[in-house]
């Protein structure tokens, strides 16, 4: 079976930034802490323990406590939860929009990726506790990034209005899509399995936080698991001193603007806003800005000096709000965290924030770029074997595949490089002579060799064209099973759901798994996963 070594940096699918990041070059190492290796985790302890409040530890587990009380909470997740409490134990944290039915695949990496972490880490560090933490993104407003999932190629979207935090967003309305999704899955003990999973998770619970917890805990409770929901009152009395910096001094506008001309070569992810705090109610998600000396809710009548929104800040803390500026700087003072494990897009916004904690005194975290993974069925490695494939060449743009395959199926040569190379010796011979003789007939030699240049580029065209209609049946297997593991043409765990892959599995265990199995958080390469 074909077991080739795809690299993130090989792979085509990072930017250049996230590749630089990867390859640790120089000029990016001011904007992180630690590189992710397992000897770096022993500063980061060190450092993380002497700037993290033993008293914050209790008013965590607290808060924890109090979310799972509706919910039935694992042996192993508890003893988590217990653990945080002692001044040895630190996490490792992976933070996620609250897709419906976990969205697209890379949402099961990234949890797969921080408790594999954490195992690896307690091997590593035996007298040290890790707690795998997923922190649920409630707080966004985005809805119509996260109110659909793709199952079998067919978009399931959960169709509703919403203004405030999605976390607040009743789930009323999801009787319909639960009525698609069960059709899709069709038949088969997997198949009532995720119908239940659904039901439970989506049609028993009043909100989207609920729901998101109930399924998140459903899929990795075994694993000791813990979710945090940020949108949490007695966490965000921890924030309320960083919050009042923000409103008063704008602290992280202007260190991340000193920051971005670091960046100034790759495409910045976000910019700061002059106070990246949103004030938030139930149906209510707008920013704060400063206008005429006074703090005005954007898009509404909402309006505070600045004495009465310190006291509201003070007696309402929860009606504020972090936005993808502020966020990673209220998880890190909640947290005894070490590491972010997040996608390339979350990565290049966290490396653009190192100056906005160091403004703070809190201790800037180990960014990881989260596992990726091709799923591929044991059907399809057996037709990826049958047509001499290998998995580097299914990660290529498939034109440039297209013509590599033809050219290596045709029994001569297609490429005319020798005889372009050819002319080439043969027009410097003639450029000699023109300077001998008049330059104005340097022109005409020129145009020449273009001409014939562009002659031999036309009949390569052609002869690869004339290939490709002879290895038509081929080439167009090659086509359909790069479609398959790529759909449209992008990595497969940004469009496929794990529903996709539960005929092939046998059951859901089976290929979680494979998943425990195969992700490594420390190794830069795609995981390869056979189902």
């Amino acid at each position: 079976m074909p077991n080739d070594c795809i690299t993130y940096q090989n792979s085509g699918y990072f930017s250049k930034l996230i590749v630089d990041y990867l390859d640790q070059k120089a000029e990016l190492k001011p904007l992180y802490n630690r590189f992710p290796t397992v000897e770096n985790f022993n500063l980061q302890i060190e450092e993380k323990s002497k700037n993290f409040p033993i008293e914050n530890r209790e008013i965590l587990v607290n808060a924890l406590l109090n979310q799972y009380q509706k919910f039935e909470i694992s042996e192993a997740t508890l003893a988590n939860i217990e653990l945080l409490k002692h001044s040895k134990t630190f996490t490792i944290t992976t933070g996620h929009q609250l897709n419906l039915f976990t969205g697209p695949l890379y949402f099961l990496y990234k949890i797969v990726s921080v408790i594999n972490l954490t195992k690896e880490l307690k091997t590593a560090y035996p007298n040290h506790n890790f707690v795998p933490i997923y922190w649920m993104a409630t707080e966004d407003h985005d809805f119509d990034e996260i109110n659909y999932f793709n199952l079998k190629g067919k978009k399931i979207q959960w169709k509703k209005e919403s203004q405030g935090p999605v976390g607040r967003l009743n789930t009323s309305g999801l009787e319909e899509v639960f009525g698609q999704f069960s059709t899709e899955l069709g038949l088969g003990n997997n198949a009532n399995y995720l119908r239940e999973l659904f039901k439970k998770s989506y049609l028993e619970h009043e909100n989207l936080a609920d729901a998101t917890r109930y399924l998140a805990n459903e899929l990795f409770k075994n694993e000791g698991l813990v979710i945090l929901d940020g949108d949490d009152l007695e966490l965000k009395k921890l924030f309320i001193p960083y919050a009042k910096e923000e409103l008063l001094q704008q602290t992280s506008f202007k260190k991340v603007n000193e920051t971005l001309p670091l960046l100034k070569e790759y495409n910045v992810q976000v910019n700061p806003r002059e106070i990246n705090l949103f004030y938030i109610q139930d149906d209510l998600r707008e920013r704060i800005v400063f206008e005429d000396g006074n703090y005005k809710i954007n898009n509404t009548q909402l309006s505070f000096s600045e004495s009465e929104i310190l006291t509201e800040l003070e007696n309402n803390p929860k009606n504020f709000s972090p936005n993808v500026i502020l966020r990673p700087l209220y998880q890190e003072v909640i947290l005894p965290n070490l590491c972010y494990i997040g996608g390339g897009g979350e990565l290049a916004y966290w490396l653009e924030l190192k100056s906005n904690f160091e403004a703070n005194n809190i201790t800037f975290p180990i960014l990881l770029l989260r596992n990726s993974a091709l799923v591929a069925t044991k059907k399809q490695v057996e037709k990826l074997e049958k047509l001499e494939l290998n998995w580097s060449d299914v990660f290529q743009n498939q034109q440039t595949l297209v013509n590599e395959k033809t050219k290596e199926f045709s029994n001569f040569t297609i490429d005319f490089s020798e005889q372009k190379a050819f002319l080439k010796n043969q027009f410097e011979a003639l450029y000699t002579i023109a300077k001998k003789t008049d330059k104005s007939f340097l022109g005409a030699v020129k145009a020449q060799e273009v001409k014939q240049l562009k002659g031999l580029e036309n009949l390569e065209k052609k002869l690869l064209k004339a290939e490709k209609r002879i290895h038509t049946e081929k080439l167009e297997r090659i086509i359909q099973l790069q479609n398959e593991l790529f759909p449209n043409q992008s990595l497969q765990e940004r469009k496929s759901n794990f529903a996709d892959f539960h005929s092939e599995t046998g059951n859901l265990e089976a290929f979680f798994s494979l998943l425990y199995a195969d992700l490594q958080p420390l190794k830069q390469n795609f995981s390869l996963v056979v189902v």
